[in-house]
């Protein structure tokens, strides 16, 4: 039997999973991705994993699952046999969590139980990782946020959260599991889903660059977050799981940013004033608002010996360089489809 590492990545189509199945596969595992059924596929973020002509060794499987069926993901496990299982699949778009609140608890509240249930069954020894999230401190009742910091969800993804986060330490300590939580602040890359707000600019400025488009349209442009880059947190998630035991840790970096900041960095870059092109718009509004999120991860320094790498200013540059790319390209397509 071989004695190589394998890992179960839920969400591995995601910004997170991609990055966590190059680090995985870097470090000599065996990576299995569960991805759902659908129509088309939804692959980009990890197809460069198969076609690299160095990586012949590669050894990547997807599996087709859904959280929401305990039955089936108890049988993936069973055939995987993973030592170490990364929950990151979820319905992770807060605002949509108030259009599809039901949806959203069945994938990242019940999917996490069903989860936790199947190892419980299958192998106790597996080790467990929960994507948990900063959005779960909401209305912060203290600044900055930790460990101890007690929750104030403020939407529907930030509830389910909380449940899994819950249940996590609850199966650690009723079971003896080698299960965690890590409580990440907002992390961002060019990878980002372009729904979400940071990506939403660095998307648009390159086209407005470009002269593809005029106006952004932003809801809440004061909100704070503690903003990092995804491919750094994706080491404190692996480190967590290499621990004695299981423990819940905040990956952050610290610093707060408020929206306006990041239009400054991203717009700036690209020699343009934000102020020409951005509209608030009101149906981009929460009915209930997270005005200051930042996190203290000493915890995880200390612990872990994990530091975020990538600047506040340096994401900014990377995401804006990304998209500016992409709008170029997309730009020169428009250009060659009209001749």
């Amino acid at each position: 039997m071989s004695d190589k590492k394998v890992a179960l990545v839920t969400g591995i189509t995601g910004q997170d999973g991609s990055y966590l199945a190059e680090f995985l596969l870097a470090k000599g595992y065996d990576v299995h991705g569960v991805i759902r059924r659908s129509s088309s596929f939804n692959t980009e973020r990890i197809d460069h994993l198969y076609r690299d002509p160095h990586e012949r060794d590669v050894r990547l499987f997807l599996h087709f699952g859904d959280l929401v069926d305990g039955t089936g993901m108890r049988e993936i496990l069973s055939r995987v046999r993973p030592h170490e299982v990364y929950n990151l699949g979820a319905q992770s778009h807060v605002r949509v969590s108030f259009d599809q609140p039901v949806y959203t608890v069945q994938t990242d509240a019940l999917g996490t139980i069903n989860l936790l249930e199947a190892i419980r069954d299958v192998d106790k020894n597996i080790r467990f990782y929960q994507a948990s999230s900063s959005e779960m401190y909401g209305k912060v009742v203290e600044t900055p946020q930790t460990e101890k910091t007690p929750f104030y969800p403020r939407s529907p993804y930030a509830c389910a959260k909380v449940y899994s986060y819950w249940q996590v330490l609850n199966y650690r300590e009723a079971y003896d599991m080698h299960a965690s939580n890590g409580i990440l602040f907002n992390h961002e890359s060019p990878r980002r889903g372009e729904t979400f707000v940071t990506r939403k600019i660095t998307r648009a400025a390159g086209r407005i660059k470009e002269g593809l488009q005029k106006k952004l349209f932003l809801g809440n442009i004061e909100a704070k977050r503690d903003w990092g880059f995804a491919g750094d947190y994706i080491e404190a998630m692996w480190l967590m799981l290499q621990q004695p035991k299981g423990d819940d840790y905040v990956v952050a970096t610290g610093e707060t940013h408020s929206v306006r900041e990041f239009l400054d960095e991203v717009f700036g870059h690209l020699g343009l004033n934000w102020k020409d092109h951005v509209e608030i718009d009101p149906r981009y509004f929460r009915p209930t608002e997270v005005d200051l999120l930042l996190g203290d991860p000493a915890k995880a320094k200390r612990v872990l010996n994990w530091t975020p790498k990538v600047t506040f200013k340096a994401l900014a540059k990377m995401m804006t360089e990304a998209d500016w790319t992409l709008a170029k390209n997309e730009r020169i397509l428009r250009e060659h489809g009209h001749k």
